[in-house]
């Protein structure tokens, strides 16, 4: 199969998937509404929910992207200053482990924003197509670990003493990539991780850092995509 076929089906599978997330979407609930491609497809919709069921929800948005395409489809959007809870966050991730749902996101990134709308959802909803399945956090992708930009160089060296290999994220124009907040981010390729917890712990204590992309506890099912249609995967172990 050649990359564009691929890509084609891909984009079928998160389309799906998102479909599927999209009707556990209830009247009244308070959304988290994560970033991404698959997200992106999850936002079109829930719109399209809303707009056929009658729905009155608000969502919370984790990027300016995704508060963009919620605007642009007339989901009503909330703060925190207004909601203190989320009833349902649906976000995609770029890694799932089965069995603890634990995730590694922010490739995309919005990691912290991200990170802060579901840890304070009451459910969290993973998004992905098959692809994204791993045996092993870290056997894809690196880590996303998102900086503060002031001495960068001094964090860096801290991480590299981690083992966590990193490089600096740079945007199109060959500059630092620059976060919604105004951060860095460092690609962190720590391999596959037998122990992804202690990895966490480590990069929680790490001076300079302000968030990372290992999602660890957060993810209470999935609706993951692929060849044989969409399958529910429920957290079974942490």
């Amino acid at each position: 199969m050649n990359e564009t076929m691929m890509t084609s089906e891909q984009d079928q599978w998160k389309k799906a998937a998102a479909e599927a997330a999209a009707k556990i979407v209830e009247d009244g609930m308070v959304v988290g509404l994560g970033s991404g491609s698959t997200a992106a497809f999850f936002v079109s919709a829930l719109a399209q929910r809303i707009s056929e069921w009658r729905l009155r929800i608000v969502g919370i948005a984790t990027s300016e992207q995704t508060a963009q395409q919620a605007r642009n489809l007339r989901i009503p959007l909330a703060t925190f200053a207004e909601q203190s809870q989320i009833d349902l966050t649906v976000d995609g991730a770029d890694e799932v482990q089965p069995g603890t749902l634990f995730l590694i996101k922010g490739h995309g990134g919005a990691l912290l924003r991200e990170k802060i709308v579901a840890s304070t959802s009451k459910r969290m909803a993973v998004v992905a197509d098959e692809t994204k399945i791993v045996e092993r956090l870290g056997s894809l992708v690196s880590v996303p670990v998102e900086i503060v930009p002031f001495g960068w160089e001094a964090t860096e060296r801290k991480l590299r003493d981690l083992g966590a290999n990193p490089s600096l994220r740079l945007g199109g124009d060959k500059k630092p990539f620059i976060t919604d907040g105004g951060h860095y981010i460092m690609n962190c390729a720590f391999g596959p991780m037998p122990d992804p917890k202690s990895v966490a712990n480590e990069l929680d204590h790490v001076v300079g850092v302000v968030e990372h992309g290992l999602f660890l506890g957060f993810a209470t099912e999935a609706r993951i995509s692929g060849r044989d249609g969409v399958k529910v995967l429920k957290k079974t172990s942490s």
